[in-house]
């Protein structure tokens, strides 16, 4: 049975790297980096930005030697706001990058108020999908929300991934979508 276990802030990249190949199909990075360059170039930063602090608590996590991994951001912890910031300030921002930003806004005002933890990523090597690698990401971090009483809060970019996250007790808020972005599904997970 494929073991989770904690990733070692040593490791980030290897963790970062699975998620990279697990994101390279998905229709909010394809449209965000419409190039596979802009795509490799920007998209681990983001990664960095958005759910690197899950190192540094010990809340991210691997499945069966990095066939999966997920960044979970614990309550209190946010997303490097000015890294991410940083990363899209432009004197002139193109018509893409302005509903790129709107989509965050909109993500932003979905986020709960309260103590929450929040997944940013989760992804499975294209090679390993469809194992149920998922699953059990989700079911390891789930354990500690239970234990915590606290809710689970995730924005899914696939709407394929809905039907999982329904599964393990998420609800969708609403969705977002802006402009030609493709939708963006804010999902909770009520305390247990």
């Amino acid at each position: 049975m494929p073991n989770v276990t904690t990733v070692p802030a040593a490791e980030a990249e290897r963790a970062l790297a699975v998620i990279v190949r697990a994101f390279e199909d998905d229709p909010m990075t394809g449209w965000s980096f419409p190039s596979a360059q802009e795509y490799q170039e920007y998209f681990p930063a983001i990664l960095r930005a958005v759910g690197g602090r899950a190192f540094l608590h010990g809340t991210a996590h691997e499945v069966d030697g990095y066939a999966g991994a997920a960044l979970w951001l614990p309550p209190g912890i946010e997303p490097d706001h000015e890294a991410l910031h940083a990363l899209f300030a432009t004197d002139e921002p193109t018509p893409r990058q302005r509903e790129i930003a709107s989509v965050f806004e909109q993500m932003a005002g979905y986020h709960p108020a309260g103590p929450h933890w929040f997944l940013p990523f989760i992804g499975v090597d294209p090679m390993h999908q469809h194992k149920g690698y998922g699953s059990m990401l989700l079911q390891h971090a789930l354990a500690q929300c239970d234990q915590d009483h606290l809710p689970a809060y995730l924005e899914s970019s696939n709407v394929a991934n809905i039907t999982l996250y329904r599964r393990h007790g998420f609800d969708v808020l609403g969705t977002i979508q802006v402009g030609s972005s493709p939708v963006v599904t804010p999902m909770l997970r009520a305390a247990r």
